[in-house]
């Protein structure tokens, strides 16, 4: 049996820029920080034959994705006008966060659309890029903290090295973007 195809969890997450809310038919809302979205993939995790479905928000899944995927999950992020009108269709017309994670989780179950499986190698990359964009978040927040109290000479370098942090941040979600649409049907 292939838990790609054969779902019988399934898990609706609407993603916003400060929070995940998540329907697993029981879930609640995590925070969308990497403690957060490590939490919502240990849960998913021990489900057996998932399928996560996510919209696309311009970005903010990005990291969630990866760590579903980069964890064997089967995630799938749809067009969000899509979901609306399966919503619509089944006179699910209020809009807050947590309903639509239940929409999701439901559209998901009625729906079913197809996850593509990540093969080994890429799911290692994956595990990298995840892994080298949490060692420069750390590095960015220990650099932030240190600022207010550096001296002159000391809080230039310091400025200096999270700017750089930054763009390597940003360099990084790009490899991440890039690595989630390759795997996106054409």
């Amino acid at each position: 049996m292939d838990p790609m195809t054969t779902a019988r969890v399934y898990a609706g997450v609407d993603v916003s820029k400060g929070q995940l809310d998540v329907c697993v038919r029981r879930g609640e809302p995590q925070s969308h920080d990497d403690a957060g979205i490590d939490i919502l993939v240990s849960r998913l995790v021990e489900e057996c034959n998932v399928l996560v479905i996510l919209e696309a928000t311009g970005g903010f899944e990005r990291a969630v994705v990866a760590a579903l995927t980069a964890a064997g999950l089967a995630a799938v992020v749809v067009n969000p006008r899509q979901v609306r009108d399966f919503a619509r269709a089944t006179g699910r017309l209020a809009k807050t966060d947590k309903i639509d994670a239940e929409v999701l989780a439901r559209f998901a179950e009625v729906v079913r659309p197809n996850p593509r499986p990540l093969p080994d190698g890429e799911i290692r990359a994956l595990q990298g890029i995840l892994a080298r964009r949490r060692q420069l978040l750390g590095m960015l927040t220990a650099e932030k903290n240190r600022l207010p109290t550096a001296t002159k000479p000391g809080a230039k370098r310091i400025a200096a090295h999270i700017r750089w942090l930054e763009k390597e941040l940003s360099r990084t979600d790009g490899d991440l973007e890039e690595a989630i649409k390759s795997r996106a049907p054409p």
